[in-house]
């Protein structure tokens, strides 16, 4: 089976407080041989990137609505009347709240939904195949 990969730079906003910000250079991957999960690199071009990664389903429903609880919580707003999504994760390390820009991150999203179909996830996984193959011994 094919693997497809889905990246996109963009650099967010690390929101320190209301009137402070800062950039953060950062990268959306999505694997197929991972469906159901995003990832996200921060300070791609430092010598100590953070990863994060959590499910496709919590970012698609973030650009719409607000989602979440725990570590990761994901909602769509307005900045400076730019359609934004706000992510605010929760570490052991400490408490990020990032600013994304919405249509960016919404033609990522489109291109991983074109690579697999919400609902086909399980397909990708292979566990079909491996269970085919464990039954027919």
């Amino acid at each position: 089976m094919e693997h497809t990969v889905v990246e996109r730079e963009l650099e967010l906003k690390l929101i320190l407080s209301p009137e402070r910000s800062v950039p953060v250079p950062a990268r959306l991957a999505y694997r197929s041989d991972d469906p159901y999960a995003v990832h996200i690199t921060f300070h791609v071009d430092s010598g100590s990137p953070v990863h994060w990664t959590f499910a496709r389903e919590l970012l698609v429903e973030g650009v719409f609505r607000p989602c979440g609880h725990g570590d990761v919580r994901v909602w769509p707003t307005k900045a400076d009347g730019r359609g934004v999504v706000l992510m605010a994760l929760s570490s052991p390390d400490g408490d990020a709240l990032l600013e994304a820009p919405a249509p960016q991150v919404s033609a990522w999203l489109e291109r991983t939904l074109r690579a697999v179909p919400p609902g086909a996830e399980a397909g990708r996984l292979g566990i079909d195949d491996a269970l085919d193959q464990l039954l027919a011994r």
